[in-house]
């Protein structure tokens, strides 16, 4: 496993970090996948309040001395925010689901623009200064899916210590982008990295002339080799999470960071990506990543199942099994698009910032006709 410098903050971390948000369903084999990480080099473990169980099971999976072998984040949940005292309400919380008297690198969720305003009027940023006094958190962070003017703004506005933001192939340019990631690791911030492989949309939606790129180039690697180390040939990207469901998931991103410094890819390997990010480009997807912050919708609408279906069917040239999918499965049980009533609630939760109901009418229509 390499290391790397943690920004200001004196630590030294793994550049590959286990995500906690897609756990396996079964704890016992969730308790021993953090454990082989732990064991194979990885110190960075993300969690958040959010994540159905996961501060729980993280919790278990540090006992028996594992939690002295790790850095540990966590997130406050801003949407439950309603007075100043209730972020350390939640933060106690916290500590008890994670069986800990302290989290190492504390960050505020998803600060949109709703999420921030909150923050402003209920001084989160003096309470995260409280709470390293009292030393129940020694890192003050956040994460965000958001503008770049947005996010230069926040980085602007506190003595932050780490910004976690989505970053993959495709994201060169979008949300915060590479530019916002070298603005704030500029200031000395470190950096972690959400979302590598879309939520895993870039490796289950592959088009054939990214597999013919990938497979004529010289050098050869996987698609997801080559969108990790895109992601660590970048010096100023700290930590590269991902959330694996499975131990032999685990085991190939362990092997692909085992020499995972920066600078370590030629103008060739870069183009390559460049034609990859086209080829992608060019198949006009939802760029829906599954985190399922939109659920459960008042309308029983199975939003990311039917993004999913329809990046699928996109992707791999309008194939039948999608659109039949869709027409025989979701619209008789009533979780079609056709069941969305426009209310906007998921337009509030969606990081990616996506129009969701107009896209559920797109895809209705193209489905049903």
């Amino acid at each position: 496993m390499e290391y790397t410098q943690f920004g200001k903050t004196g630590l030294k971390v793994s550049r590959f970090g286990l995500g906690c948000m897609r756990f396996p369903s079964n704890e016992k084999d969730a308790i021993a996948m953090v454990r082989y990480a732990i064991d194979n080099g990885v110190n960075y473990i993300d969690t958040a309040y959010m994540y159905k169980d996961s501060e729980i099971i993280t919790g278990k999976a540090l006992k028996d001395g594992y939690r002295n072998k790790t850095l540990l984040a966590t997130k406050s949940p801003i949407w439950n925010i309603g007075r100043h005292e209730d972020f350390e309400k939640y933060l106690d919380e916290e500590l008890i689901r994670l069986g800990t008297d302290h989290i190492d690198v504390y960050l505020l969720h998803n600060l949109n623009p709703d999420h921030w305003e909150t923050v402003k009027k209920f001084d989160g940023l003096t309470f995260l200064d409280r709470m390293v006094e009292k030393g129940k958190i020694r890192h003050k962070a956040f994460s965000i899916h958001g503008t770049l003017t947005a996010f230069k703004e926040i980085v602007d506005s506190f003595d932050w210590e780490m910004f976690q933001i989505q970053l993959n192939i495709l994201d060169e340019i979008q949300q915060v982008g590479v530019e916002g990631l070298k603005y704030a690791a500029g200031k000395g911030m470190a950096s972690v990295i959400m979302e590598p492989l879309r939520g895993g949309f870039l490796l289950n939606n592959v088009p054939v002339e990214v597999d013919a790129l990938i497979n004529q180039y010289p050098e050869k690697r996987s698609l997801i080799e080559w969108c990790f180390r895109w992601l660590y040939n970048m010096p100023e990207v700290s930590v590269i999470l991902s959330g694996t469901s499975t131990l032999d998931q685990l085991k190939d991103n362990l092997r692909i960071f085992n020499n995972s410094v920066p600078n370590i890819m030629s103008e060739a390997d870069q183009n390559l990506i460049k034609k990859v990010r086209e080829a992608f480009e060019s198949k006009n997807s939802i760029g829906c990543t599954g985190c399922k912050y939109c659920m459960p919708c008042p309308q029983g609408v199975s939003i990311p199942e039917i993004f999913k279906l329809y990046n699928s069917y996109q992707l791999m040239t309008s194939h039948w099994v999608d659109k039949g999918l869709y027409r025989n499965s979701l619209i008789p049980s009533r979780s079609g698009a056709d069941q969305c009533a426009a209310c906007g609630i998921c337009l509030e939760q969606c990081p990616q910032g996506l129009d969701i109901p107009v896209l559920l009418k797109k895809v209705h229509e193209e489905f049903m006709a």
